[in-house]
């Protein structure tokens, strides 16, 4: 059984340097210049060594509940109803065709989290090499199936779940063995450090061995913890992205931007490089070391 997932042309797995996803999300929202906001931070993230960046599609009346659409919502644009805004910063054709353009400009590859099956369509018209299914949708069997059914890899999130409906999800997509990302996350913006909790990592890494390949989505302030994920054994690693971390926005201050996502990457793939095999070696260069110092030689 392989131990790796291939997105686009890349691995991602164990034996691979990790794979390194910005999230955009709705982070473009943060004033009028919706679109123009999406494409720099989609060249930004590109010059900063991500592999992918990533965008949020729903249908706001079907994921909303109704009992949240009437309440107000300040905005930079004045008041409005919940519903409203949610449909107002909500991307449709022509920008998705303004952010496919610009990915294959960059030469970056570019996926989604689809929140319902609506969504999964309309993603389906720009052949994604993955999907994304969120936390908040990790018990939705029924567009879990619709997206197994699409054949592509998928990247499943866990925060705001208990371990058995993690391992329930896990089962349900056991016909993606082989294309099945898991990703331990803390659904809190932004996450206290104590609360992320980065040991599961390695719980599920160690539960479903080869299985799966296991990730981390952040949501924490700041990158000095998220490469310490790579050293507990997570393969993919995914962090909101932002021109402005103090921007309007509900995850901005979850976010990080483009020169912390840089010296994210070197550290990733540093910890990675420094990992090794886990089988001991003495290698050349000790040799010397060896002979000068060590008083009894084991024949």
């Amino acid at each position: 059984m392989s131990n790796y997932v291939e997105i686009g042309q890349y691995k991602v797995g164990p034996d691979y340097p990790p794979f390194l996803v910005c999230e955009i999300g709705i982070n473009y929202a943060m004033d009028d210049n919706f679109l123009q906001n999406t494409l720099d931070m989609i060249h930004l993230a590109r010059m900063v060594g991500a592999h992918a960046v990533k965008f949020q599609k729903r249908t706001p009346r079907i994921c909303v509940p109704e009992s949240e659409w009437n309440k107000p919502k300040e905005t930079p644009w004045g008041e409005r109803k919940y519903i409203d805004y949610k449909e107002d910063i909500e991307f449709d054709r022509p920008e998705y065709d303004a952010i496919d353009a610009k990915c294959k400009e960059e030469g970056i590859l570019w996926f989604a989290s689809v929140w319902d099956e609506p969504s999964l369509e309309f993603m389906e018209i720009y052949n994604p090499p993955c999907y994304k299914g969120g936390s908040a949708n990790l018990t939705d069997e029924p567009l879990l199936a619709k997206i197994l059914d699409t054949e592509r890899p998928i990247i499943l999130s866990t925060g705001m779940s208990t371990s058995e409906e993690i391992f329930r999800a896990l089962y349900f997509c056991e016909e993606a063995v082989g294309r099945l990302i898991i990703c331990h996350s803390t659904s809190i913006y932004p996450c206290p450090k104590p609360k992320l909790n980065l040991r599961m990592i390695a719980t599920i890494k160690d539960t479903v061995k080869d299985v799966v390949v296991t990730g981390y989505s952040g949501h924490e302030i700041g990158t000095s913890v998220t490469p310490a994920a790579v050293a507990l054994g997570a393969s993919y690693i995914e962090r909101h992205f932002t021109l402005n971390r103090r921007g309007w926005g509900t995850d901005q201050a979850a976010s990080i931007e483009h020169w912390q996502f840089k010296q994210m990457v070197d550290q990733c793939n540093e910890i990675w490089a420094a990992l090794g095999t886990g089988v001991k070696e003495v290698y050349p260069e000790e040799l010397e070391k060896m002979a000068s110092l060590r008083k009894v030689a084991v024949v």
